[in-house]
């Protein structure tokens, strides 16, 4: 896990250089509204894992400690050639056991409800990679049993994996095109932004995290055509800036169905189908929840200059706050930064619905800066939060400012939209 941390910098300076190539090239792969949808999903999902992260560690644990076949000491993965075999073969069989769990995380509903979130962007660049799930860890980690119960050490197989994770993250570009022979063995970008497509012809293909010879193997290997433009994001589109409804779609779509099926047997089936099975009794009586997307729409709703500016600026605080809560993690533990977590998601809740115009966005927004930030900077000084003065009148600053800059912010937004209706109306 301390590889990914060390890597989050060289992430964002990476996001940075291709934000410059994208302006200099003058491609318009980015929106800065899906750039931060993507970014809040995925510190959405790192700051969760705060609180949930050691499940999985714990079930490994258990497993390699009582029933593991073989004695694999982690002194044999040293720097001889035995120990770099051994490495060798732990990578390879945990992109082995991803290729499995990115496949059925596919296939299977109740899976595809965690997964659906790394899709669920209509844009494809560095951002997208950034945009996980915060419900993983709830099946995740059964696929990687086996290679505990082969007896491979955790501390090896958790380090392959950040591995594997980190070299996913530099495939999610358009400007690198084809890679010649590496396109054959490797996951390149060009072979997973098949795998992001929601065209037919590409649909669900090129499950692989390091090595695409898995889905050559397999039959779900789809080459990137010249012919056909790869149309990114999912069949039923979020259509939503909320990283929080983006990780509660489709669980809420896979309830709604239990409850209103009649069958008992379809409630329970609801959740444990190939995606996209619906019980017939719903289907009949509520077809509109079918529907797939037109794959000439990309969600971008209009939203007053103003509005976005200061929903941009508070983007840009959150990620000053996400740093914070990264050194208090380290320093002090899970305990030490919930309060600071909760206000986190309730500032990247807002952002979303102010960047989707909703009506409901500036009161929302009115309501985590005078009741729930007071009331968690409380909590948290009643709980031995370690703030100090300095840094509850930073908070309180913060608080101040921004309920300034948000009326500010929604009186220009009125006069622009009285301007336009009075223009409107004289021609």
């Amino acid at each position: 896990m301390e590889l990914i941390a060390f890597a989050v910098p060289f992430f964002l300076l990476a996001l940075l250089v291709e934000l410059a190539v994208d302006a200099w090239r003058g491609t318009h792969y980015y929106r800065a509204n899906d750039a931060i949808n993507s970014l809040s999903a995925g510190t959405f999902s790192t700051t969760v894992g705060y609180f949930t992260k050691f499940l999985p560690l714990l079930a490994w644990g258990f497993a390699l400690e009582n029933f593991a076949i073989l004695d694999l000491p982690l002194a044999w993965f040293d720097a001889s050639p035995r120990g770099i075999l051994l490495w060798v073969a732990a990578a390879i069989g945990w992109d082995f056991c991803y290729y499995w769990f990115h496949r059925l995380s596919h296939e299977y509903s109740l899976l595809w409800a965690a997964h659906v979130v790394h899709h669920q962007s209509e844009d494809y660049n560095l951002s997208t990679a950034l945009r996980q799930t915060s419900t993983g860890f709830l099946f995740g980690w059964i696929f990687y049993l086996p290679l505990f119960l082969l007896g491979f050490p955790l501390v090896v197989l958790v380090t392959v994996n950040a591995i594997n994770l980190i070299y996913q993250f530099w495939v999610h570009t358009r400007h690198i095109r084809r890679l010649g022979p590496l396109d054959y063995v490797l996951v390149t970008p060009s072979n997973h932004r098949v795998h992001h497509a929601r065209n037919e012809r590409y649909l669900d293909k090129n499950y692989g995290g390091m090595f695409i010879l898995w889905d050559r193997f397999f039959g779900t290997f789809e080459d990137e055509s010249e012919d056909e433009a790869v149309v990114y994001g999912t069949r039923k589109p979020l259509n939503s800036w909320d990283p929080v409804w983006a990780n509660l779609q489709v669980y809420e779509g896979l309830w709604f169905d239990a409850r209103h099926t009649e069958r008992w047997r379809d409630k329970i089936r609801v959740w444990f189908s190939r995606t996209g099975w619906r019980p017939a009794d719903v289907r009949e009586r509520y077809p509109e929840r079918s529907e797939t997307g037109d794959l000439a729409h990309r969600f971008d709703p209009s939203i007053a200059p103003a509005i976005r500016r200061y929903a941009f600026v508070q983007f840009f605080v959150a990620v000053a706050l996400t740093l914070a809560i990264a050194r208090g993690f380290a320093a002090w533990g899970a305990a030490s930064v919930l309060v600071p977590c909760v206000f986190l998601w309730a500032q990247l809740w807002t952002i979303g619905r102010l960047n989707e115009g909703r009506a409901d966005g500036i009161l929302l927004e009115h309501l985590r800066l005078g009741v729930i930030g007071p009331g968690l900077l409380g909590l948290g000084l009643w709980s031995g939060l370690p703030l100090g003065s300095s840094g509850v009148l930073l908070v309180v600053t913060y608080l101040g400012a921004s309920f300034v800059a948000l009326a500010i912010a929604d009186r220009q937004s009125k006069n622009s939209l009285k301007t336009n209706v009075n223009a409107q109306y004289r021609r």
